[in-house]
């Protein structure tokens, strides 16, 4: 029988993790236990985790601070269930989500997951827009868990569950700071265990409203890549064409742009993809204000993670 423990690890996000255990409380399944790890944080949640203790199987543990993926290691060794399921402290789950990712594991079981990730209607523009940027195919190419992808599927953090046996065979998360979700991924593709995309498992992320702070967590993203590809040269996913693309949009946007500032012909295509990604998110957000703010948010996300790309390979030649 399936045991779910939910581990969250938190560092000075107590109003978050206010919000995820809220969400929780109100799961019409409510077979699970909660195991929140504060990472050396200054600004602890714990009396926030005590506010549910009566409504919530819920257990509060505080480290020195080490980084996300050893937190979550040390939230396995503290859980009581038989399968794992892994979340962002910035998530919030729909009331359904414990109950449909028993159906499916039930029905069709598969040794770990990845779930979906989308925006709720009580989000932000800006939040939206994020959002955009980090799931649209003409962003990111659908490598989230969108019905288009241009490359395998591989669970990331934020929505992710694993067998107990198979993170303790595996031995959890490495010690990367950065791509520590996508290196186990790749460990359990390597190890040969099932793994599925449960698009119907999916959380309200509410990712980073800063654009700053937006620009540095893409940054980070592009350095884990080129880290996951040397570490992981022997697997074909660790490094495809669609991680090559932020970059070449990043040199080709800086060269056109140059380009432009002699002839306004170079600007056409710059306007154009500018244009489509105004189209497209105004379309599927139905408002034009986060259509707009898409337009920043996707070229934030394309020269960050591409940057960061760059920077990295030669770093590491």
């Amino acid at each position: 029988m399936l045991k779910f423990s939910i581990i969250v690890p938190v560092y000075n996000r107590p109003d978050e993790v206010d919000e995820l255990l809220q969400s929780l409380e109100k799961q019409t399944d409510k077979d699970f236990e909660v195991v929140i790890v504060e990472d050396g944080s200054q600004v602890p949640c714990k009396y926030i985790c005590d506010k549910y203790s009566s409504t919530l199987d819920v257990k509060y543990f505080y480290k020195d601070n080490s980084g996300p993926g050893q937190s979550r290691n040390y939230g396995a060794k503290h859980s009581s269930g038989n399968y794992f399921v892994i979340l962002d402290s910035d998530v919030i789950v729909p009331n359904h989500y414990v109950s449909v990712l028993r159906r499916e594991l039930t029905d069709n079981y598969c040794d770990a997951f990845g779930g979906a990730d989308a925006a709720d209607e009580s989000f932000s523009d800006m939040q939206k827009a994020v959002n955009y940027a980090m799931t649209s195919f003409f962003t990111t190419g659908g490598i989230r868990g969108g019905k288009k992808q241009m490359e395998k599927f591989h669970p990331r953090s934020f929505n992710l569950g694993v067998s107990k046996e198979v993170f303790e065979a595996l031995g959890g998360f490495s010690k990367m700071r950065y791509g520590e979700d996508i290196d186990f991924s790749i460990r359990i593709y390597k190890a040969g265990y099932s793994v599925r995309l449960l698009r119907d498992v999916f959380v309200y992320h509410k990712r980073r409203t800063d654009l700053e702070q937006f620009f540095a967590q893409v940054r980070h993203s592009g350095n884990a890549r080129i880290i996951l590809w040397k570490k992981h040269s022997d697997y074909t996913g660790a490094l495809k064409i669609v991680h090559l693309l932020p970059s070449a949009f990043m040199v080709g946007t800086i060269l056109f742009a140059f380009l432009g500032l002699f002839n306004y012909v170079f600007w056409i295509p710059i306007l154009l993809f500018a244009i489509m990604i105004f189209v497209d998110s105004s379309m599927k957000n139905k408002s034009v204000n986060i259509g707009f703010l898409s337009i920043a948010t996707a070229f934030v996300q394309l020269f960050g993670y591409g940057l960061g790309f760059i920077e990295e390979y030669l770093k590491q030649r």
